[in-house]
């Protein structure tokens, strides 16, 4: 989704957020960062831009009135694009804006980096690019070097890992009547309330309704379509529950498009189950404002996480695992009077 293969930095201004909620301040650098060492510009492209090569979901910045120009972020992205004069200038007032969002206590303090790329590509178009990333956790360095035909150590103590990004976002010269396109990672705060800051509070973004997201959403309502809500009006063993999941799945590994109407005829089957699964998938639109057409562009990276989730394993106590990923009719379920117990009979025509 996401390379930097053609990108360059371009300037970078550094400055310190603390937390206004345990009376901690920010501060300013007077100006960018002068990078004299040909080696840090390599090192911080690392450290920015590598974890965004695995960043599938695209955002746009959005604000809950509905009106784009009360968005914060959005308001300094275009000052900047359309003035790269203003750059620093515009980078002390995001420092000034996350300090006065960052109100729960949880939230932990850091530097925070303002960088303007050039040709950084998404979805294979080289754009320039606004990042702005933070650093909240810190770690110790050992050093081992050379020393009088021998070696000496020593340390570093609270020093980043680069191949540990806290938090990022990139905003991309592009759509900027629909809030640019934004790709975002947020590995810390695993306290919620803390964790919504960066996203939600800070960004206010809302996810892209692309054939990633549409393909994402429908593998996701039809999960949780299979396992929570077909127990309320059907009586279905786990085996045949991993059977719809693993039709559902060899469905959208070996369509190009989704069609609801296919899709239910071809993988669910039953009237009765049809309806109460476009029921289903309606209810989930309505309640998170995201509408999902009826057909779509299958998005391969989307069916390619989903899979990761998607479980085709029957538990039996603690004894077994019987993985299902084929034909349902060679497994059989029966209960044993004598013993009183539930069993599986399976059937094969070799053993591997």
């Amino acid at each position: 989704m996401v390379t930097f293969f053609e990108a360059s930095l371009d300037t970078i201004s550094v400055h310190h957020v603390g937390n206004p909620t345990n009376n901690e301040f920010y501060a300013l650098s007077d100006k960018p960062l002068e990078l004299k060492d040909e080696v840090i510009p390599t090192l911080l492209m690392q450290y920015f831009l590598k974890p965004f090569e695995k960043a599938n979901e695209v955002y746009h910045l959005m604000h809950s009135s509905g009106d784009l120009n009360l968005n914060e972020i959005h308001h300094f992205a275009t000052q900047v694009f359309e003035d790269k004069s203003k750059f620093h200038e515009v980078s002390e007032q995001i420092t000034k804006y996350l300090h006065g969002v960052s109100n729960h206590p949880n939230i932990k303090t850091g530097e925070l980096y303002i960088v303007y790329f050039n040709k950084v590509q998404i979805e294979g178009n080289p754009l320039d690019a606004i990042g702005i990333f933070k650093s909240e956790n810190k770690e110790t360095y050992l050093k081992v070097y050379p020393e009088e035909g021998g070696f000496g150590v020593d340390y570093e103590e609270n020093a980043i890992n680069i191949n540990k990004l806290d938090k990022g976002v990139l905003i991309f010269n592009i759509e900027k009547e629909n809030g640019f396109k934004v790709v975002v990672i947020d590995k810390t705060n695993t306290n919620q309330e803390a964790a919504v800051y960066w996203k939600d509070n800070f960004l206010q973004l809302k996810i892209r309704n692309d054939s990633f997201n549409q393909t994402s959403n429908t593998l996701g309502i039809y999960k949780n379509f299979v396992t929570q809500k077909l127990d309320d009006e059907f009586e279905m063993s786990k085996a045949d529950k991993i059977d719809l999941l693993n039709r559902s799945m060899k469905y959208f590994k070996e369509k190009d498009t989704f069609d609801i109407d296919e899709f239910a005829d071809e993988v669910i089957g039953n009237e009765k189950a049809i309806e109460s699964f476009k029921n289903f998938k309606s209810q989930y639109e309505q309640e998170f404002d995201s509408p999902i057409s009826d057909t779509f562009e299958i998005s391969d990276n989307a069916v390619k996480k989903q899979a990761r989730v998607y479980k085709s394993v029957l538990k039996l106590d603690k004894n077994f695992h019987i993985y299902i990923h084929g034909d349902k009719e060679l497994i059989e379920k029966g209960f044993d009077d004598g013993r009183a117990m539930n069993y599986y009979k399976v059937y094969f025509k070799e053993e591997n």
